[in-house]
């Protein structure tokens, strides 16, 4: 089985969206599954991750509409409001879905560096094992020394780094990046998606060997047993197409063993979200 763990699906909304900027003029449009499929076909893709883009049940709700419609979404990674005094109950409630196998909160984009630390976060986070769900970790590396201490405080519960925290891959810049990443994957129950790399290097004018230094870093970080690729589409059309982001990881993977290769391709990904 191969599985993209990381992908996402929209209807363009310039207020809404308002993240997608003017350099970004390529996924300024809808992103829906007709759109996904024909390319998850050529590649020899067989199931998908969906990952929430907007922050609302709405949007959980239209996701896990888009996953029992179409069979190559195996899993959904949703948002529900971590911070809310009836998180549990709506936890209790989303449970149901067999499809919706974790959850996600956009902590790039809060003004508190600190966020993930906040009680009423942490409270909610806490809830998350009861129901067997997991926690996609989206931030920036200015973050992970945060990322460490708050996972540190939830042994039990399944992390997963969402695109290598975004490093400074157009600047060639490796530290303090990767120090932090090795402290991060000192704690076992953390795995990190390659996913996200092309879109944080020069969109124009990256080369495989820009991306090569971090994807060694991972590999040599969470080894290939707690590696997930995604490929981040459509974002990642801003700087390659769907093929083009996917040979990179197949091409540095492509001297390791066979079940190594699997494992990082798709295993991985059916174990860490239980696809």
């Amino acid at each position: 089985m191969r599985i993209d763990a990381h992908h996402h699906f929209w209807q363009y909304d310039p207020v809404r969206h308002d993240w997608i900027s003017e350099e970004m003029q390529a996924i300024r449009r809808n992103f829906l599954p007709a759109d996904l499929k024909p390319l998850l076909d050529k590649a020899q893709i067989d199931g998908t991750v969906y990952v929430q883009v907007d922050q609302t049940e709405a949007e959980t709700n239209w996701m896990l509409e888009h996953a029992d419609q179409h069979d190559f979404i195996q899993g959904v990674v949703g948002w529900v409001d971590l911070q809310s005094r009836d998180v549990e109950d709506r936890l209790a409630y989303f449970s149901q879905f067999p499809k919706l196998k974790g959850f996600r909160h956009i902590v790039q984009g809060e003004s508190d560096k600190r966020f993930l630390l906040r009680p009423a976060f942490m409270k909610g986070i806490g809830f998350l094992s009861k129901f067997q769900f997991t926690y996609d970790i989206l931030v920036y590396p200015e973050h992970l020394p945060v990322v460490k201490d708050f996972v540190k405080k939830f042994p039990d519960q399944l992390f997963v780094l969402d695109h290598l925290a975004k490093p400074f891959i157009r600047k060639g810049e490796l530290q303090p990046w990767q120090n932090d990443i090795k402290a991060l994957a000192a704690f076992d129950n953390v795995c990190c998606k390659v996913s996200g790399m092309v879109t944080e290097a020069d969109w124009k004018l990256w080369k495989p060997g820009d991306l090569a230094p971090y994807l060694q870093t991972v590999l040599d970080c969470f080894g290939p047993g707690r590696l997930l690729y995604g490929s981040d589409w459509p974002v990642c059309l801003v700087a390659a197409s769907y093929e083009k982001q996917l040979r990179v990881v197949d091409d540095f993977i492509s001297g390791f063993s066979i079940h190594e290769r699997e494992a990082i391709m798709g295993h991985n990904a059916m174990r860490f979200y239980h696809l």
